[in-house]
């Protein structure tokens, strides 16, 4: 009955939003924004360019839904363990997985103009991998001009100057750009993100500064992914920067360099590398015969278990030259898991080609490389993982996105008593992605 009431009570909500907001849809244009379509394809940071002029107090109701069909096989060669539960059970068999549907995943997005520079942005996860229920991914206040206090404040410093503001993605490495945000797919020219996936929300703020070609950031946070006010010494501040050089040379040129910084030195846990809660992609592979879809919705990825302190350095190159596209993935991260008292280093490389074409560059062929590689959390053993990714997405319009993919994923270097040893996945996987 409550679940009912509830359900009840989001469908109430979405309904009187859509009323709410009716009268400003005409016009879905707002100040510093990144399109959810494919005009936001390799918008990193929000604009700050100021091309669009205020008209006013604006809400814009959006949203995004993705499906795929998944065809992949698993395989493993590790020994048998028995469940000390049931030793019937062998912890190292795998789950016998099959071609068929996905769960389809939906987001709700609440965008506001508030007044001349300043914007909210609110998701909502409507349906996910690892919640049943709607839940909040986070939210931030954008503020990139001050007429709101008084008419020309500091409009010297804020025409190159932006404020965020929230419990929200913080702004590491350029990847979490490309990434897949539980439905909102339509940016990730593949169909999974990366191994070792760097996407935490956090509270905190991050003050950029952007001016020709100088892109920087700095932000603090609590380092906390679920807010609470018990354990108040559990937690140090984190510390996230960034800088680079992001340029458009000429009409068929771009060339964007950049570097990231993520430090804690005391969590518990750490987040940066477990703070999806939506899931990924891949359902199920290498998991062992007592997963369940929500319970194991991390498969297909590695966290490498720093949980009590880490500093993660990411370094992303990007080109664009016409329909080429070239992104890099050059990352390294070292920290402690509880009951560690030396520091274990894992190191992320990755390299994305795509070409784009069609009149528009509506579709696309491309390929990924991905591997993590690092020592295992107690065991300390040495250990990588690979993954190859084959692409080809066709825009059907703006707002709809096909996707079809080969991956193949391989572990090696785990002990033969872990369900990884010798394992890995590969087969086919299409996604369909609406955005709007």
């Amino acid at each position: 009955m409550k679940k009912k009431i509830y359900n009840f009570y989001c469908l109430t909500m979405v309904f009187c939003l859509i009323s709410l907001t009716a009268f400003s849809q005409e016009d879905r244009t707002l100040q510093h924004y990144r399109n959810p379509d494919q005009r936001g394809l390799n918008v990193f940071e929000p604009p700050k360019e100021d091309s669009i002029e205020y008209t006013g107090f604006k809400v814009r109701l959006g949203g995004s839904f993705a499906l795929q069909f998944q065809g992949l096989d698993h395989y493993n060669n590790a020994l048998t363990s028995p469940n000390p539960d049931d030793p019937t059970i062998n912890d190292n068999e795998l789950i016998a997985i099959g071609s068929n549907f996905n769960l389809a995943t939906a987001n709700l997005d609440l965008d506001v103009q508030l007044e001349k520079g300043v914007r909210l942005h609110l998701r909502t996860y409507l349906s996910s991998r690892h919640h049943p229920e709607a839940y909040v991914k986070g939210g931030y206040l954008q503020v990139d001009n001050l007429d709101f206090i008084k008419e020309g404040l500091l409009s010297e410093l804020m025409s190159a100057m932006t404020v965020k503001v929230g419990h929200m993605e913080i702004n590491y490495g350029d990847a979490h750009f490309r990434r897949t945000d539980n439905a909102m797919a339509i940016y990730n020219p593949f169909v999974g993100n990366y191994i070792m996936d760097a996407f935490t929300t956090e509270l905190g703020a991050e003050v950029y500064y952007r001016k020709n070609w100088l892109v920087s950031m700095l932000g603090i946070t609590n380092g906390k992914l679920n807010q609470a006010v018990t354990n108040p010494n559990a937690y140090n501040p984190s510390i996230v920067a960034k800088f680079g050089y992001d340029k458009q040379l000429n009409d068929d040129f771009r060339l964007r360099l950049m570097s990231s910084v993520y430090t804690t030195s005391k969590a518990s846990p750490t987040w940066l590398y477990g703070g999806d809660r939506a899931g990924s992609r891949y359902y199920l592979v290498m998991e062992n015969t007592q997963a369940s879809t929500k319970n194991n919705f991390t498969s297909g990825r590695y966290n490498p278990g720093f949980s009590t302190k880490l500093t993660a350095f990411m370094f992303n190159p990007f080109v664009k030259y016409k329909g080429l596209e070239v992104f890099g993935v050059l990352e390294t991260s070292t920290g402690q898991d509880f009951g560690e008292t030396e520091n274990r280093t894992w190191n992320q490389y990755g390299v994305e080609a795509l070409y784009r074409f069609g009149k528009k560059e509506n579709a696309y062929a491309g390929f990924r490389f991905n591997q993590a590689a690092g020592k295992e959390a107690h065991t300390r053993n040495d250990v990588d993982i690979n993954r190859i990714q084959l692409g080809l997405g066709w825009f059907m319009t703006k707002n709809i996105l096909a996707k079809l993919e080969y991956v193949g994923q391989t572990y090696n270097g785990f002990d033969n008593t872990n369900i990884l040893h010798e394992g890995g996945f590969d087969g086919v996987m299409l996604e369909a992605v609406i955005a709007f």
